[in-house]
């Protein structure tokens, strides 16, 4: 566990996928064909935190939604790629955009469109309820499953191991 943390350390971007990691992976659609997902307002408020402590947050998904457009755009999120089912390009686009190392980067998926960006990350995270193949590839794997609460599991791991989970707590008891 310790290798892990030294990792978290690191991390200077977390990227996330929607469906099954914020998301609990069912789709929604109504009659006319708009599709409807909801998320944890939990999970919301530890990337919030997340962002607030230095840390950057892209999401990269292989869909599209008018949802995740929305939720993102609320939760202050500039970092979001719909639509890439080849998730490398956007992940190789974000960090030399970013400037910043693979190493320093964290993924959290659940399923295999997400091994190739976990492969290349310095930290893989999967969430509890993954494809087994990406559990036996993830550095950690949370407790909470995916839009149960597993991205704030993330968000307050990689704080809590770079020492900024404590004052994002304090600011709370004013």
């Amino acid at each position: 566990m310790q290798d892990i943390i030294q990792k978290a350390k690191q991390i200077r971007l977390v990227i996330f996928d929607v469906d099954g990691v914020l998301t609990d992976g069912r789709l929604f659609f109504d009659q006319n064909g708009i599709e409807y997902k909801s998320f944890n307002a939990k999970d919301g408020q530890g990337l919030k935190l997340l962002m607030q402590s230095g840390v950057q947050v892209a999401i990269i998904s292989g869909r599209k939604s008018e949802a995740v457009k929305i939720r993102m755009k609320n939760l202050g999120i500039q970092h979001v790629y719909q639509g890439h089912e080849n998730k490398i390009a956007a992940f190789e686009s974000l960090c030399k955009n970013l400037g910043i190392k693979p190493e320093q980067v964290a993924h959290v998926g659940d399923d295999l469109p997400d091994l190739a960006i976990m492969t290349r990350a310095g930290l893989a995270v999967a969430v509890q309820d993954a494809h087994q193949e990406v559990i036996k590839r993830a550095d950690w794997q949370t407790q909470l499953a995916g839009g149960k609460g597993a991205a704030r599991e993330v968000c307050d791991f990689v704080m809590e191991a770079q020492g900024t989970l404590s004052a994002a707590i304090q600011e709370f008891l004013q």
